[in-house]
C-alpha cells in the first residue's frame, strides 16, 4: 500500500494484516490510525487510549504483563527508563504509549508492503 491509501483507510490493520491484534490495543484499530501514531506518537491525540489515565491504568492492569514483555521481547530488550518524578497514572500512559507506538511502527512496515 503506498502511504496514501493507508492513511485513508479506514479498514481494521487485523483485515488487512489478517493477524490478532494484542490485547492491550484497540481491537478496531485502522490502517490511518497506526499511520497517525507513526507520524506523531500516541502522545500526539492519535491513539487516546494510551494517553488518557485512567484507560491506560485499566489497560495496564489488565495487561501490563504483555505490555512490559512486548517492549522487551519484540523492541527494546530492555524497559525503558521512566522519566523522573512520573506519577503511577503517567507511567502506566508512558509504558502504554510507548508500546502502542512500537506496535504501529511494524505495522505501519507491514502495511507498506501489501499489494494495492
Amino acid at each position: 500500500m503506498t502511504n496514501e491509501q493507508i492513511w485513508n483507510s479506514e479498514e481494521t490493520v487485523a483485515s488487512l494484516l489478517d493477524i490478532i491484534i494484542p490485547a492491550w490495543i484497540d481491537q478496531e484499530i485502522t490502517a490511518s490510525t497506526v499511520a497517525a501514531i507513526y507520524q506523531g506518537g500516541c502522545e500526539s491525540g492519535a491513539y487516546m487510549p494510551a494517553v488518557t489515565y485512567h484507560t491506560a491504568l485499566v489497560t495496564m492492569n489488565d495487561h501490563g504483563d504483555a505490555v512490559l514483555n512486548y517492549m522487551r521481547e519484540d523492541g527494546f530488550g530492555d524497559l525503558p527508563p521512566v522519566p523522573n518524578g512520573m506519577s503511577w497514572d503517567g507511567i502506566a500512559c508512558f509504558y502504554v504509549s510507548t508500546a502502542v507506538d512500537l506496535w504501529a511502527s511494524e505495522m505501519l512496515s507491514a502495511l507498506e508492503c501489501l499489494d494495492a
